[in-house]
């Protein structure tokens, strides 16, 4: 669908940048009640805001982004 192409192809621009992306992948079951996107959250905001049902998600994702930030610096100090 388009979010999920919109998310693949901000990835493009920040593989560009030398990024390294923590996509949530299929590593928690919340990852299905927002829609199971593995390639990261989104959502679309109407007249009532952000879907409700996304939050686990985000938080899981944001959880994630660390812990994969913090395996990267424990690597780079075993070096």
């Amino acid at each position: 669908g388009g979010q999920e192409a919109t998310i693949l192809s901000i990835y493009t621009s920040m593989f560009h940048w030398g990024a390294i992306v923590a996509a949530p992948g299929y590593s928690d079951p919340v990852q299905f009640k927002a829609g199971g996107n593995p390639y990261g959250v989104s959502t679309t905001a109407g007249e009532n805001g952000i879907q409700d049902d996304i939050e686990d998600a985000v938080k899981h994702q944001a959880q994630r982004t660390v812990s994969v930030a913090e395996w990267v610096k424990a690597g780079q100090n075993n070096q």
